[in-house]
């Protein structure tokens, strides 16, 4: 009896729906729709899904192979495309613990770490068919792939739509809006695409920075039986508005040893630090002067940079993050941030949602976060120390207390309870003129307490330190310094 060659119409339709599974948005309703599909009444339980997949898969894969079909090339047309993913899923979920505990492991250490299941799981795509040329590309890509998940997932938590939206926005921007472009074509060219978060301070736009720029695409060194580089390692962070207008350059680009006094040794600055295999997070950019800007803009433009008091030309690798807290309407509009400076930096805009937006949007999202940092500070999963935050933080703020910290306010209102067991929060804006104005009378202000007040009113008032600045008559960073002492 002659063997039936390629996929049934029953196994076309499981195999497609696998592929869209893999090609989706890990963090997509699309993909959540595909699984449910797959197996039903499992809810948003990932890792309970995954292992009953895992066995599924196992199970259709099977029934090709007791038919003879075990190697893409037993196939042809669109089903040799639809079971590559087939295959290439069955070998992902079998090896998902161990790509968590390389993660883990890697996290403890900045050299790379060995990958013991590096050797299966290069025999098991080759007995598919696939190269290994093509098999250390999809091991390095596993390794991608689940390192996103985990940064994106644990990094950014909450349940609020305006979360969820943002991990679907952070999965994009590492793997685009469609995995097989990618993976066929962008693999390792998204250095050229540079990215700009906003938010207010304390959103957690930090966290948003270091997931995209550890979860960049690490080759696979055969010989050494590690990843080429380490993820602790490829994501630099740096926050302008701490150096001075005069060291900000050699900060960026680095100096030579006698390029201005004080240069006593060479210095390799950020841009020269930065990995091919990482990014480089720039924060407050909306605080850099328009000469610094036009370098950057050189950097971006050639991807070269040249150290202060040197000729010789460096190239720039891995992918440019940059963030500010000031709106970018007002920044463009002022003149603070040069309209091609701003064009070289959008490939992608993200917006990190307000602390009170979230709990608005999930009113849950509150006590979840509490339940998190707790957990962090302690140890202890879900305390009754969670409670007694819960409990002060109802007691002690008004309803609808608006978080102007976010969830860095959060993180020390936490430390607060567990301390001194109340949380009274920041004062409200609306009483801050009467309060100065009675200490003014009473003769208990001093000078640098009222300039301080009067920063802060402005800024409540116009929104920006440049406005504070021209109506104080001080110059911008001494403006802000006042308003961020409050």
């Amino acid at each position: 009896m002659k063997t039936s060659r390629g996929l049934t119409p029953e196994e076309r339709d499981f195999f497609s729906k696998v592929t869209q599974i893999v090609l989706s948005n890990n963090f997509s309703d699309k993909r959540h729709d595909l699984e449910n599909s797959l197996l039903p009444g499992l809810g948003s339980d990932r890792q309970r899904w995954s292992v009953r997949f895992q066995a599924l898969l196992g199970e259709w894969v099977s029934r090709l192979t007791a038919r003879g079909l075990h190697r893409i090339q037993d196939f042809s047309g669109d089903d040799r495309e639809i079971m590559e993913y087939g295959f290439l899923m069955d070998v992902y979920l079998s090896f998902v613990p161990q790509l968590d505990a390389i993660i883990e492991a890697q996290l403890q250490h900045d050299a790379p770490v060995e990958v013991p299941f590096a050797k299966e799981m290069l025999s098991r795509l080759t007995q598919y068919g696939f190269t290994m040329k093509t098999s250390l590309r999809y091991l390095a890509l596993f390794h991608q792939l689940r390192r996103a998940f985990y940064f994106i997932k644990h990094s950014l938590v909450g349940d609020s739509a305006s979360m969820k939206q943002l991990r679907h926005e952070l999965w994009s921007n590492v793997f685009t809006r469609d995995a097989r472009i990618y993976d066929r074509h962008l693999l390792n060219r998204l250095e050229d695409f540079s990215t700009l978060l906003l938010g207010e301070t304390g959103t957690g736009k930090g966290s948003a920075a270091a997931a995209i720029g550890r979860s960049g695409y690490i080759p696979f060194d055969r010989k050494s039986g590690c990843f080429k580089d380490s993820f602790t390692t490829t994501f630099i962070a740096a926050n302008l508005s701490q150096f001075p207008e005069s060291l900000i350059e050699s900060e960026l680009f680095g100096h030579r040893k006698g390029a201005f006094t004080g240069a006593i040794d060479n210095h390799k600055g950020l841009f020269g630090r930065s990995s091919v295999h990482g990014a480089l997070f720039l924060d407050e950019i909306g605080d850099i002067s328009i000469p610094v800007q036009l370098n950057l803009l050189q950097v971006l433009q050639e991807r070269t940079f040249t150290p202060v008091g040197s000729h010789d030309i460096q190239r720039f690798s891995g992918r440019l993050i940059a963030a500010t807290n000031r709106p970018l309407h007002e920044l463009r509009q002022q003149g603070s941030i040069r309209d091609d400076f701003f064009y070289r930096l959008c490939s992608d805009v993200i917006t990190i949602p307000t602390l009170r937006q979230r709990i608005e949007e999930s009113p849950s999202e509150l006590e979840l976060l509490v339940d998190l940092l707790v957990t962090r500070l302690t140890g202890d999963t879900y305390s009754e120390l969670t409670d007694m935050v819960m409990e002060a933080l109802k007691r002690d703020l008004p309803v609808g207390y608006p978080w102007p910290g976010n969830v860095r306010e959060l993180e020390q209102a936490v430390r607060r309870v567990l301390l001194t067991g109340m949380y009274t929060g920041e004062s409200v804006t609306t009483k801050r003129g009467d309060d100065v104005c009675e200490r003014i009378g009473l003769g208990t202000i001093t000078a640098k307490e009222l300039l301080v007040h009067y920063c802060s009113l402005l800024y409540d008032r116009f929104g920006t330190y440049e406005e504070v600045a021209r109506r104080t008559g001080l110059d911008r960073r001494t403006a802000k310094k006042h308003v961020l002492d409050q």
